[in-house]
């Protein structure tokens, strides 16, 4: 089965500094019909104006990925960790049992875009930890890179929770092929560009929900494709 989420259907917050678009209820924009995918639970598609940000914010009980499109962000938290994110890099906070932070885009004259996901972490009142991982941007231009796992494997975000995050970059007459596990459901989110995703053409911003079959993508035109891999 394939259900597909075009851009234009996602919420919108668009304030002066912002503009965010968000797949699932967040906010101010309310849709019990879209409240996440299983435990995935935001995919905010922000675009931050130059030298602005979001100030010092609590969180807790959920695992926050940051992923970086264009631009930079730079991070400070109640943990003592300060750094700046940029594109072939992705954040990981685990807010657990509480952490304030605050993210802002460092440049005067260049707007930020990026993703902030939320997963819902199989155990509450978790310890907070903070980390920052490279991943390998030309491997993902021939392959599916794994970004982040329950396990930790392959260098990858140890998350706490059933939940595998790949990334791969499409461009060309080229195909990659997914397998979905027997009871696990791939929510496909095109981060830029376009693809045909199981014979279904997606663009910037659109996602499907994928559940027992194989994943196909093909036809990619400057694609950079997100795979949620979900218990």
């Amino acid at each position: 089965m394939v259900s597909i989420r075009r851009a234009d259907e996602r919420g919108r917050t668009n304030w002066q500094w912002l503009d965010s678009r968000h797949s699932f209820s967040f906010g101010e924009y309310v849709d019990p019909s879209n409240m996440g995918h299983r435990t995935l639970r935001v995919i905010n598609d922000d675009r931050v104006a130059p030298g602005a940000g979001f100030g010092a914010h609590p969180h807790h009980d959920m695992e926050i990925l940051s992923y970086v499109l264009d631009g930079a962000l730079e991070h400070k938290d109640s943990l003592g960790n300060g750094s700046t994110i940029r594109p072939g890099e992705i954040q990981h906070m685990r807010a657990g049992s509480g952490v304030v932070h605050s993210e802002y885009n460092p440049s005067a004259t260049e707007a930020t875009h990026f993703l902030q996901i939320w997963i819902v972490p199989g155990q509450r009142g978790l310890t907070p930890a903070y980390g920052q991982y490279r991943f390998d941007r030309e491997k993902a231009a021939a392959d599916f890179v794994l970004l982040a796992s329950r396990d930790g494997r392959d260098q990858s975000v140890a998350l706490q929770q059933e939940l595998d995050l790949w990334v791969t970059r499409l461009d060309g007459a080229a195909a990659r092929t997914f397998d979905l596990r027997a009871g696990r459901s791939a929510w496909v989110h095109v981060a830029r560009g376009s693809a045909v995703v199981n014979g279904r053409v997606l663009s910037a911003g659109d996602a499907a929900e994928v559940s027992s079959e194989m994943l196909t993508l093909t036809n990619g035109d400057q694609a950079e494709i997100l795979v949620f891999d979900i218990a």
